[in-house]
């Protein structure tokens, strides 16, 4: 597949499938948003093993053989995958966030298991590794690695971003059999897993994702009090922070309850949040 196509092929698959993600790729310059977009398509490509598979070790293979894409990709051979192929534009820049593309990596292999975690230091770590991670690797696509400063706000914000995307993928998962919400939130709060996997919603449960939900508000509390002096050409990976508010807000507004259907609807408001955010240079 031709460099441009591959490019293209990723801007869609993200702009259809990671629509959050595609929005803040608006405020990059066109090179920028290519390779942004290559990026996230690969996260999509690595995160969906889980939904994809039959059985675990079939998982494993196929997280291998993107590790083994991306090795040979920094010793310059790129496999016949576009998402590969649009990545190897940016090569020099993406390969100085190489432990951040096998750190997801591992952390990925943790969907293979359906165990939930057992706390909220182990949901986290997994938030930490997935979400974060994947904005360090953004903004050394951006030109640089990112510094300690920038790290420090990637983890905040990516805590943030995947607390409460897990949150509102309960019903998702709940469907696959599969649980996000910390084991020892869930026995302490008396929450029947029946009810989970039957999409059934509860006090218990709803108590579970409201403390949750404020877990991730303090992150965003404080990766903005670390925000001051983030260079505006560094900062559209960061404005996922501004849909977050909409998503916790909604979460509120439906009492914490993750089987409202409201919950699937931001009513257009993503859009104008982050173009609001980037324009008063702000996320």
């Amino acid at each position: 597949m031709e460099s441009q196509s591959a490019t293209d092929y990723c801007l869609e698959r993200v702009r259809r499938y990671d629509h959050a993600r595609y929005l803040t790729t608006l405020f990059c310059t066109a090179e920028q948003r290519s390779l942004l977009a290559a990026v996230y398509a690969w996260n999509l490509e690595v995160a969906k093993t889980a939904e994809t598979v039959s059985e675990a070790t079939l998982g494993e293979i196929r997280l291998q053989w993107w590790s083994e894409g991306l090795s040979e990709l920094w010793k310059g051979n790129t496999r016949s995958h576009p998402v590969l192929q649009a990545l190897a534009l940016g090569r020099g820049n993406l390969e100085k966030a190489a432990q951040s593309f096998e750190r997801i990596l591992d952390a990925r292999s943790l969907d293979l298991d359906p165990s939930p975690p057992a706390n909220l230091d182990a949901l986290e770590d997994y938030a930490e590794a997935t979400s974060a991670e994947l904005i360090c690797i953004a903004l050394a696509a951006l030109g640089t690695p990112a510094d300690e400063q920038e790290r420090k706000i990637a983890r905040h914000v990516g805590i943030a971003w995947a607390l409460t995307g897990l949150l509102r993928a309960v019903p998702f998962h709940a469907r696959q059999k599969r649980l996000y919400l910390p084991e020892d939130h869930l026995e302490v709060a008396g929450v029947q897993r029946s009810d989970l996997f039957e999409l059934r919603g509860s006090d218990q449960i709803s108590g579970v994702v409201m403390r949750l939900a404020k877990r991730a508000e303090e992150h965003l509390s404080q990766a903005r009090e670390h925000a001051q002096g983030i260079e505006s050409d560094r900062r559209a990976p960061f404005l996922m922070a501004g849909l977050n508010d909409l998503h916790l807000k909604a979460l509120k507004r439906a009492n914490y309850d993750p089987f409202d259907s409201r919950l699937a609807r931001l009513e257009g408001r993503g859009a104008w949040k982050v173009s609001w955010n980037a324009w008063r240079g702000r996320f």
